[in-house]
């Protein structure tokens, strides 16, 4: 049951990022910030690939994934299309690993420390969830202030 609950959420919110993504006008607005907005729509974009990448491709479904979580805060001006197409990835790896996924190890230890504290792996699903969601709806301030700006 919360197996597919979360698979449900991942693939509503990578599809509203992607719909995020594309509704930018300017396609160089995506990489803009300005006063306190210290984040671009597009670095924001690669954090959440980055994130969802390692901790549910890379150590849930054996993935190679490699992060380079600093690459994702200061890498500039990545086309739209290819920022699509890794939310695009993102959600294919979701789904096939979930797919693949014994739900009886949602209450097992996450394999790795992520935070000060263990969690178990179905807490840790759920908390990625609520990450995307932040960062979905910083980005959906960020479109419309910058935008509105110009």
């Amino acid at each position: 049951m919360l197996k597919e609950t979360l698979k449900i959420l991942f693939n509503r919110d990578l599809k509203r990022l992607r719909n995020e993504i594309e509704q930018y006008i300017n396609e160089d607005d995506l990489w803009k910030i300005k006063g306190q907005i210290n984040n671009s729509a597009g670095n924001l974009c690669l954090h959440l690939v980055g994130n969802l990448s390692t901790y549910i491709g890379k150590e849930l479904g054996k993935t190679e994934y490699i992060r380079n979580r600093e690459l994702e805060f200061s890498l500039k001006n990545v086309p739209r299309q290819e920022l699509i197409q890794k939310i695009e990835n993102t959600i294919e790896i979701i789904n096939e690993t979930l797919d693949n996924f014994d739900e009886n190890l949602l209450e097992t230890e996450y394999p790795i420390l992520v935070f000060d504290y263990k969690t178990s792996t179905g807490y840790l699903l759920v908390h990625l969830t609520t990450h995307l969601t932040y960062h979905l709806g910083q980005i959906n301030y960020h479109r419309r202030l910058i935008e509105n700006d110009e």
